[in-house]
């Protein structure tokens, strides 16, 4: 068997990242470092590493580590931000991007990112704006490969970070998602772990390009790489 892909994990607290860090305890193929702020508890039995440093830090760790791919799933909520624009853009904006630049700097060439549906630097809205610069600036980077994950609501347990209208959205959403069909697929709700297992399989991919991912092309990354795991 070949060497395991080295993924390097920001964002491991959230939602995503714990799932990621979960769905990857007994795949051999893959070798995950988490790559946090403070000190966090590890998933059972989980076989990986975990780096706590101060985010100026964090180009250093990735220089020692010299991942192969780049998983960031950073983000924060209007809410946790103090509802302050520039406070929300230090996590989800510029904590991206410097990180990405550490990682480029570091001799790293894939990434992979959790953005949003409906992410545009045009737009008025404001988190949606702000996942759309974000976007722009990490296509200006030129990793040799990224993906980029537009998930629309994201369905799971999320620790010490209860949103109630987002909680009041997952309990619409199995009545709303069925009518959201042909272009309004994008919109439907993803379970974290979906978008987790395709953050994975993609860190896996090879081919040089950038890529955006909605609902459905997000289904089948995470498809793929259980499936692959039947396999090793």
């Amino acid at each position: 068997m070949s060497d395991p892909v080295r993924v390097a994990v920001i964002g491991s607290t959230g939602l995503v990242g714990r799932r990621i860090l979960e769905e990857v305890r007994y795949r051999p193929d893959v070798r995950v470092i988490a790559i946090a702020r403070r000190e966090f508890e590890l998933p059972h039995d989980a076989r990986m590493e975990c780096f706590v440093a101060d985010p100026e830090a964090w180009g250093e760790v990735l220089a020692g580590l010299q991942p192969d791919c780049l998983i960031s799933a950073l983000g924060t909520t209007w809410k946790r931000a103090g509802r302050d624009e520039d406070t929300f853009r230090d996590v989800d904006q510029h904590l991206v991007i410097n990180t990405a630049k550490a990682a480029r700097e570091a001799g790293v060439e894939r990434m992979v990112t959790v953005s949003s549906v409906g992410a545009n630097p045009s737009t008025k809205n404001f988190y949606l704006r702000v996942k759309g610069e974000v976007e722009r600036e990490l296509t200006q980077l030129k990793f040799r490969r990224l993906d980029i994950l537009q998930p629309g609501l994201l369905k799971g347990r999320r620790v010490d970070d209860l949103r109630f209208g987002e909680g009041l959205a997952k309990i619409a959403s199995p009545v709303i998602d069925p009518f959201l069909g042909g272009g309004m697929r994008k919109y439907r709700s993803i379970a974290g772990k979906t978008v987790a297992n395709a953050a994975l399989g993609l860190a896996t991919r090879k081919a040089a390009g950038r890529f955006t991912h909605d609902h459905d092309a997000i289904l089948r990354a995470a498809r793929d790489w259980m499936k692959r795991g039947e396999t090793v």
